[in-house]
């Protein structure tokens, strides 16, 4: 199966007769694993950019429930360790043992507000946690003048009981009265610095401002542990820009992972009703967000102009009508499923299953569903130190994937 699934069958092809678009066929694919009617007949960019074919593990796996007693858990990443770091979205961080033993809730952690949307998003640890303990989080601050996604960091104290020194090194401004859309997930690059994502913040009012490089929101930002613009940043020095912006045109960005192959950057976001994307992001780039779309409203009615394609605005690797709504998501690289090799998998909350997506050449060539027989809203999804897979979900489970 692992060298099926990569291997053409020179001349011939698959055609999806919904779209009316033809991609290549592959040794043991499958049909489309999406059946549903889509939202729009909106026609794809590229042969390939949705609706794939579909493609099944050879490899006998299982997805493992350790615990079900978390909280709302948000965000994942592994300690040196191998024990699991855990936010949940009331305020509360949690260490997790690989047997799903769940630790008491750390303390000293900055207030948020987990109304909608909000509460305590993405974490990640220092590369040298193992000597200066670091940790950083995104998460919903109140503000007088509203809400907005901040970023902080601390040291998690020797006992692991508090966050000592907790500091917000970034806020991304403006703040805005509601609960939608902050983004929330955070990366730390090679260099050291800090990727984070937001959103918009879903009125119609603030969304013009994904568009605006005087805005934080509806971008990947690129810090340093301090807070400060990354150097190198691509709107360094430009007038009218925010020099810590790294991508904009964003709707709302809880997927961020880079490829361990290439180290380049990925992201998957929320469309409107359709229209959720995979995108591949290069420093500068403008993702479209609210120009281009292959959503329309909640309401039915058409997102602006209705247009899917502009020059100067990238189009997504992928997209998704109906939506799954994407959120965390990781490479693979273990060697434990060698078939899953560099593959990339993204929890899915209406979705209700972990995707499995083969990405050659920047093109998506194949899609499975994982655990969709389970009913649960998949929030975040990370690789642990033992090389399984290991996701949370909004109700409350700690789930190991890996080979049975």
């Amino acid at each position: 199966m692992k060298n099926s699934i990569l291997l053409t069958l020179a001349g011939t092809s698959l055609t999806l007769a919904s779209f009316g678009q033809t991609t290549t066929d592959t040794r043991n694919s499958l049909p489309p694993v999406e059946t549903k009617e889509p939202n729009s007949a909106y026609k794809s960019a590229f042969p390939g950019q949705t609706r794939i074919a579909g493609v099944k593990s050879a490899t006998n796996y299982e997805g493992k429930v350790l615990t079900e007693a978390l909280k709302s858990p948000w965000g994942i990443t592994s300690l040196p360790d191998g024990r699991l770091l855990i936010t949940e979205k009331e305020g509360t961080m949690r260490i997790v043992t690989p047997a799903g033993k769940v630790g008491e809730a750390i303390t000293g952690i900055p207030k948020v507000n987990p109304s909608g949307q909000g509460g305590l998003l993405g974490v990640r640890v220092d590369p040298a946690f193992e000597t200066n303990r670091m940790v950083y989080w995104v998460f919903s601050e109140p503000l007088p003048e509203g809400n907005l996604t901040a970023v902080a960091k601390g040291k998690l104290s020797a006992d692991e009981k508090k966050i000592e020194g907790a500091t917000v090194i970034y806020e991304a401004k403006p703040a805005y009265k509601g609960n939608l859309h902050y983004g929330g997930r955070i990366l730390i690059d090679k260099d050291g610095n800090l990727l984070i994502s937001t959103g918009e913040r879903s009125d119609k009012v603030t969304r013009p401002q994904a568009q605006s490089l005087n805005s934080g929101l509806g971008k990947v930002i690129r810090i340093t542990k301090e807070g400060k613009p990354a150097p190198g940043n691509p709107f360094t020095g430009q007038a009218g820009a925010r020099p810590e912006l790294y991508s904009y045109g964003h709707r709302n960005v809880q997927s961020l992972a880079f490829d361990p192959a290439t180290g380049d950057l990925w992201e998957a976001e929320f469309g409107p009703r359709g229209g959720d994307e995979l995108n591949h992001i290069k420093p500068g780039k403008n993702y479209g967000w609210p120009t281009i779309t292959y959503g329309i409203e909640y309401s039915g009615e058409k997102v602006g102009d209705a247009i899917q394609q502009k020059e100067g605005l990238e189009q997504p690797v992928y997209y998704w009508d109906p939506v799954v709504s994407p959120s965390g998501m990781t490479f693979y690289n273990s060697d434990h499923i060698p078939e899953w090799k560099n593959n990339l998998f993204i929890g899915t909350l209406s979705g209700m299953h972990i995707l499995r997506l083969i990405i050659k050449n920047d093109k998506v060539v194949g899609e499975e569903r994982l655990l969709s027989a389970d009913f649960q809203r998949f929030r975040d999804i990370t690789q642990g130190k033992d090389g399984a897979l290991y996701a949370i979900t909004d109700q409350g489970r700690l789930y190991r994937v890996d080979k049975k």
